[in-house]
């Protein structure tokens, strides 16, 4: 038989629970426990019209993103119209389709941000504004995307806080919607790669130095040597590997049209691969960054130079010695001696 002090344990803790269950329901910002139902599409009549849409634009308080459809390819304006990578453009929009409203958070103005989902040109707001627009400009999809919430148990699907810009409900979403306003995340920086043991000759024509010739021999492990000029002094072979490994893994910083190569021009060098592939790199340094034209002949040229032509990129400054050296860049230097291991 309950005696007096366990009815009032019993009544306390019953108060409690009604006191946290009135805390976390749907006026309050987040809510734990499972998501109640399947939920409802987001835009249920948006798979229709995902050809109608030419133009998306991502803001946040401090960056805006906007992509352009041309045909069937997707275009960064601020690069040049630099081509992104569709599967980026792709994951978006199937995103949106397949975005489902589980359930109601808050409605309060003031607790928005918690969720990320503030007026995205708030001073340090994390949330951003998405839109999709037609080809007359008209809004075929607009949403403020906030945070992600993470799930602490496995094989659940993902699930994003959302509100639609002109009203202050926000919702638990399940979907995936990787938005960012970087246009690095959106673009494939991979410029080439061509393993260095392909690598046989390189002619360097470097402004205001004489003509350097590097070749490999025609052994297997044979190294890359300076041929010309001739009896030059003893070779560094970390410089020389740097010049044979320049296309590999080759990707870049920056990208222009080629007509905006910012800079000086350093000259032009040309490498000689196996199979007849020759690449020629025309590099310009702009302060402490190095712009490179690039043009392939060959067999396999057409698929280098339908990525490369019209293009200048922005690689790393460290390239500069790889790709136009000068002769006092290949020649063997003192290095600085190991240390000496405590007795």
């Amino acid at each position: 038989m309950l005696n007096r002090r366990n009815l009032i344990l019993l009544g306390g803790g019953a108060a409690g629970s009604l006191a946290l269950a009135l805390l976390l329901g749907p006026t309050s910002p987040e809510r734990s426990g499972p998501p109640g139902g399947s939920g409802t599409l987001a835009f249920p009549d948006l798979a229709a019209r995902l050809g109608s849409i030419v133009k998306l634009e991502l803001r946040k308080n401090d960056a805006t993103l906007v992509v352009l459809r041309d045909g069937n390819r997707w275009l960064l304006p601020e690069k040049g119209n630099y081509p992104i990578r569709a599967e980026r453009v792709r994951e978006t929009l199937v995103g949106l389709t397949e975005l489902r409203l589980l359930e109601q958070r808050t409605s309060d103005r003031a607790q928005l941000a918690q969720l990320g989902l503030d007026d995205p040109t708030n001073t340090g707001s994390t949330a951003i504004l998405l839109r999709a627009l037609d080809a007359a400009g008209a809004v075929v999809v607009e949403l403020v995307v906030g945070r992600r919430r993470v799930r602490t148990q496995g094989n659940l699907p993902e699930s994003v806080y959302v509100r639609r810009p002109s009203e202050t409900q926000a919702w638990l979403a399940e979907g995936r919607l990787a938005l960012d306003t970087d246009p690095q995340l959106w673009v494939d920086r991979d410029i080439g790669n061509i393993s260095a043991e392909r690598l046989r000759r390189v002619t360097v024509n470097r402004v205001t130095e004489g003509v350097l010739v590097l070749e490999r021999g025609g052994e297997a492990d044979a190294r890359l040597k300076l041929v010309e000029p001739p009896n030059p002094p003893s070779q560094d072979e970390v410089s020389l590997d740097e010049v044979g490994r320049s296309f590999e893994f080759l990707t870049f910083l920056d990208v222009k049209p080629a007509a905006e190569i910012p800079g000086e021009a350093l000259g032009e060098a040309r490498f000689e691969f196996t199979n007849g592939l020759s690449v020629t790199v025309w590099p310009n340094r702009a302060e402490d960054t190095l712009w490179v034209r690039l043009r392939a002949e060959g067999d396999e040229a057409a698929g280098f130079n339908a990525r490369w032509d019209g293009w200048s990129y922005q690689v790393g400054i460290w390239k500069e010695k790889a790709f136009v050296p000068k002769l006092a860049d290949l020649m063997e230097r003192e290095r600085p001696a190991a240390p000496t291991p405590p007795q």
